[in-house]
């Protein structure tokens, strides 16, 4: 893109060794492959990068009143993490983050229930929400202690979208954790523009996912499909947004982040200089990557104990 951003100078060579290699199992052209070979290469993609279980993780897979739900534990965890996987709303489940989530519970001592809400586009929105909020509730039903919701990509979107509909509905949730995540906002200005052609997700790819999601155009002032589009920001957990410098839904965070400020809350935004869409599963290789998923388990580990460790 004549005048964009020098990625050439933004992106270290760790990184770019990361998207040359996500490239050879998921190429850059992915959304005009069809939906069955989409899922098929993203999941040949995770199994590839896939760093497997710290010692001592139980992983057991049961079903959330219909949703399947994986739960990562050990000993007897006081605080859970309901953790919803990206994939544009189309590809990933309970073994696109496997690796992840049992990282991430290793990380922070904490319970990790792992989401496998339906995918579009067989399920239209809002499929994906309902299944989102009926296994949120019930991790409130089998499990004590406080709530943290998680969730990179749409993962993010679904775990605000499920923040905004339990007020006054579930009181026990204390925190959510956003990791790069597609909150709304105009596609035709910021980010949206300024990372159009950005590596690992480009705003083509967003229309596409958009394109897929619903059936019809998409909704208007529906904050489960577009958080950003809530009039409403009361009363929500504290919030700490993690986005990616290079990457078209960046602004969304970093907008989310004011209106949570504005209505009273406690957010937090972090730019992480450098990264792209996707960061996480480069967080073996990636320094830059691995310096994230450190401050994301930290995030998750102190919303979870009501520490507020931000100005």
């Amino acid at each position: 893109m004549t005048g964009g951003p020098d990625y050439a100078r933004i992106i270290d060579d760790e990184t770019w060794a990361f998207i040359r290699e996500t490239a050879d199992y998921y190429p850059p052209d992915a959304v005009e492959l069809t939906i069955a070979d989409q899922r098929r290469v993203y999941d040949e993609m995770c199994r590839a990068f896939h760093q497997g279980y710290p010692d001592g993780v139980r992983v057991e897979d049961l079903e959330a009143n219909g949703v399947p739900v994986r739960v990562y534990s050990a000993g007897v965890p006081t605080v859970t993490v309901v953790y919803f996987h990206g994939g544009g709303f189309v590809v990933g489940g309970l073994e696109s983050h496997d690796d992840v989530c049992a990282e991430l519970h290793d990380q922070t001592g904490y319970r990790v229930v792992a989401v496998d809400y339906r995918l579009a586009p067989e399920h239209k929105h809002p499929a994906a929400f309902e299944d989102a909020w009926t296994a949120t509730q019930w991790v409130a039903e089998q499990y004590e202690g406080a709530l943290v919701l998680c969730g990179d990509s749409a993962g993010g979107t679904l775990a605000a979208a499920v923040a905004h509909h339990a007020r006054g509905r579930l009181k026990r949730i204390v925190g959510q954790v956003l990791i790069y995540p597609g909150l709304g906002g105009d596609i035709d200005a910021g980010s949206f523009i300024t990372h159009a052609h950005a590596p690992m997700l480009t705003r083509a790819d967003i229309l596409f996912y958009e394109g897929v999601r619903c059936d019809g155009p998409p909704p208007s002032g529906d904050y489960t499909y577009r958080p950003l589009e809530d009039p409403d920001f009361d009363g929500l957990p504290l919030t700490v947004v993690f986005s990616a410098e290079c990457d078209p839904i960046a602004d969304g965070g970093r907008e989310y982040v004011e209106r949570v400020r504005e209505a009273g809350g406690g957010a937090a935004w972090v730019l992480e200089h450098g990264l792209v869409h996707g960061y996480l599963r480069g967080r073996t290789t990636v320094q830059r990557a691995r310096d994230s998923f450190d401050r994301i388990a930290l995030a998750v580990e102190a919303l979870g104990q009501a520490l507020w460790p931000y100005e």
